[in-house]
């Protein structure tokens, strides 16, 4: 639920960025190629990143200009010369960043200490891109309580110390794409915002926060941006006998797995949808749409899932300033939306909307603004920011974008119903064993062990399913039938993946566990009842799970289980090939629902009950 506010402003936004522009070809002044390889890697991320210029506070020898801590504190007093506001009228200074100059203590405290600031409350968010949104949403809170009159929130990053060619080409990282991807893409900068509880009007217009919306899929997903832990995430740098070594064994190197970055933007529109659903925005009345993409690469990423989802935003409300500020992790929200107010003339009723993902361990954070004019009184305009249910209109994430309108309310459903087993599933024992990084090849081996008998079981209760379908589902039967006959004899991949990871049961011999039993009880005797449409429910869950799941677990099964190619034919296949399958689904649902509309509900109910069941059988696979 986002955090709604009724009385919190943005009086200011201000920004630094260190130094001069420093262009592409510059680059190397400051952040160097240190072989053939890392110079191959950086023409192909800026060539997709679109970038053209950024900053660093450092020169060309690699000697700090600027410390973190003056580098927000220069943001701080940029926003505060913008407005009547002293840094002695502020209370409460609350900062966002991956990091500070020091260890310890808090950035926020060394920002005030810099600043020489008066004795004043403090919070410091450690993160990465929305660690600037956890601090903002603090001090809003703070505000909305009436425990501060005036805050002041930043955010600060400066990764080119990390970056420069001295400390990092000595660690060897030549080919290394995890820890040099990030070196062409980061940047240094700081922005800040002045919030408070009363507002004075510029221009005629005042600019409120509506709400702050933050959620962290941690325990869902692994690492996927990190500093301080090895190549492999099992060892941190303070395990090693000295900081020399820590550094030597690549545990100081920013990584980021990118690999694991399609899931980023998926959870976050699936967190918007939530947002449209429960009438908290609405994507024709978004004005302007502040987008933190870290690449241009990700923007037609960030389209196709807002078209699939029937939430489209007109590119020509987006901003962005990624191609002449660079990227500067949660500073980037506060510089954009400073350059933003600085170059736009906005009028009462706009609504402006803020994105902002995260890929450390995923988080999607959004914010909602509006310009408010100064004529209305602060104690109707707090009215204003209830939310308003409206429809949302919807499709799941892996199905096609050009849903039928007639489908839409359902796919919204079924969507919800995704979203919570997707997180229930990442979360369940196997699959957290294997995100941990603790997985084995007896692992492995149980788990295909007890589901090769649920996948033999699948073409049977589709055909059942059709013997059961009356004539005038004749098409519908027709691509059961397909489907059945594409999936007959999967399970006979599975099962030589069993093999090729040491199994030595017979076929015949293998095992459902309780969840594969009951999954598998549920659906043939569903598909024994007249017309059991509601089993399209379950094809939908168990399809999604083969597109939207499995691919992202193969990487790590091959990464932690010492197996041939040959041991993951299945899921190889599957990763491949279910998206297809998903068109075909809905293709199918169609013919339904033009025949009997009460049949949603059908498969509504069967997809809630075979991801209860599906979730069984994951969660019971590391019981024997």
């Amino acid at each position: 639920m986002p955090t709604r506010l009724n009385r919190v402003y943005i009086q200011a936004a201000g920004y630094h960025l260190p130094g001069s522009p420093v262009d592409n070809e510059a680059m190397d002044d400051f952040i160097a190629p240190i072989n053939r390889i890392s110079l191959r890697i950086k023409n192909k991320i800026l060539a997709e990143n679109g970038i053209q210029q950024r900053y660093y506070a450092i020169d060309k020898n690699g000697s700090t200009t600027v410390t973190h801590a003056r580098l927000a504190a220069n943001a701080i007093e940029d926003c505060l010369q913008r407005t009547n506001t002293k840094l002695d009228d502020i209370s409460l200074l609350t900062m966002g960043s991956t990091g500070s100059d020091a260890l310890i203590p808090g950035f926020a405290a060394m920002v005030q200490g810099e600043m020489g600031a008066r004795p004043m409350e403090t919070l410091s968010s450690l993160g990465v891109c929305a660690s600037g949104i956890a601090a903002l949403n603090y001090a809003a809170q703070s505000i909305e309580l009436g425990a501060h009159q005036n805050a002041v929130v930043a955010a600060a990053e400066m990764p080119s110390r990390i970056f420069k060619k001295s400390r990092f080409a000595p660690r060897g990282y030549q080919s290394d794409f995890d820890a040099h991807f990030l070196r062409w893409m980061l940047s240094d900068g700081a922005g800040a915002l002045l919030l408070t509880g009363n507002p004075q009007a510029k221009n005629g217009i005042r600019l409120k926060i509506n709400w702050v919306h933050q959620k962290s899929f941690a325990g869902d997903y692994p690492v996927c941006m990190q500093l301080g832990l090895t190549e492999d995430r099992s060892k941190s740098f303070l395990d090693f006998p000295s900081s020399s070594e820590a550094e030597a064994g690549g545990a100081l190197a920013l990584r980021q797995d990118i690999r694991l970055l399609p899931h980023l933007f998926d959870v976050s529109i699936h967190e918007y949808v939530k947002l449209v659903q429960d009438g908290w925005v609405h994507s024709k009345g978004v004005d302007h749409f502040l987008c933190h993409y870290s690449s241009n690469r990700f923007i037609p990423v960030v389209e196709e899932l807002l078209a699939k989802a029937g939430l489209s935003i007109p590119r020509e409300r987006w901003y962005s300033n990624l191609t002449t500020r660079g990227n500067t992790g949660s500073a980037s929200i506060f510089i954009m939306l400073a350059e933003f107010l600085e170059t736009h003339t906005l009028n009462a009723g706009e609504k402006i909307l803020c994105f902002i993902p995260e890929s450390g361990r995923m988080t999607a954070a959004y914010m909602l603004l509006e310009v408010e004019a100064a004529d209305i009184p602060l104690q109707i305009a707090s009215a204003i920011a209830a939310p308003i249910q409206q429809d949302a209109h919807i499709a799941p994430p892996h199905d096609p974008h050009s849903a039928p309108q007639h489908l839409q309310q359902l796919l919204q459903s079924l969507a919800s119903v995704w979203h919570e087993y997707r997180s229930q599933v990442w979360r369940s024992p196997i699959v957290h064993k294997l995100v941990s990084n603790q997985f084995s090849v007896d692992d492995y081996r149980n788990w295909t062990a007890q589901w090769v008998p649920q996948v033999r079981e699948g073409s049977k209760w589709m055909r059942e399913a059709v013997v059961s379908l009356t004539g005038e589902y004749s098409e519908l039967a027709d691509l059961i039938n397909t489907h059945a006959g594409e999936e007959q004899n999967d399970f006979k991949i599975l099962y030589e993946d069993y093999l090729s990871a040491g199994g030595t049961e017979a076929l015949d011999n293998l095992q459902r566990n309780p969840g594969g039993d009951a999954l598998n009880t549920y659906l043939h005797s569903l598909a024994a009842t007249k017309n059991p449409l509601g089993l399209l429910g379950a094809i939908y869950i168990i399809e999604g799970t083969g597109q939207r799941i499995v691919p992202a677990l193969l990487p790590l099964l091959r990464k932690q289980v010492d197996l041939p190619a040959s041991a993951f034919r299945f899921l190889d296949y599957h990763g491949a090939n279910d998206e297809h399958h998903l068109a075909r689904w809905l293709s199918a649902v169609e013919l339904v629902l033009a025949k009997d509309t009460k049949a949603a509900s059908a498969i509504l109910a069967t997809a809630k009950r075979t991801a209860q069941l599906y979730l069984m059988q994951f969660e019971h696979i590391l019981d024997t």
